[in-house]
């Protein structure tokens, strides 16, 4: 069964826009390769880290949504890992929206009797 995923990445690749779109384009294959269908791609341009992280101060950021089985998810964990340039490497899984088939009924509002004396 195939989930929705947002894979966040931090990418450590000081140099000119090719280069970087050329990373991504390799990134996007492993993905493909793992039966992942990617349905966009948010770049989120060079970002500061909080603190720093293997002798680096900042990376640029990529977010990935995707749709993938769970299996396919731990093997992509794995390569990506093997990347050089993927520094840090988030996963998050989205839930899907439950909707209601069921109407949406009013409340009911209850008349206030009033009593004679």
């Amino acid at each position: 069964m195939k989930n929705n995923y947002e894979l966040l990445l931090a990418l450590a690749i000081n140099g000119p826009e090719e280069e970087i779109k050329a990373l991504l384009e390799r990134l996007e294959k492993i993905m493909n390769a793992e039966g992942a269908l990617i349905e966009k791609v948010q770049r989120l341009d060079r970002r500061e880290f909080a603190y720093p992280h293997r002798h680096l101060t900042s990376a640029h950021y990529v977010n990935f949504v995707m749709t993938a089985d769970p299996s396919a998810i731990v093997k992509l964990q794995q390569k990506l890992a093997l990347v050089e340039e993927v520094t840090l490497q988030n996963y998050l899984k989205k839930e899907k929206v439950k909707t209601t088939d069921a109407p949406v009924q009013a409340k009911k509002t209850r008349k206030k009797e009033t009593v004679a004396a």
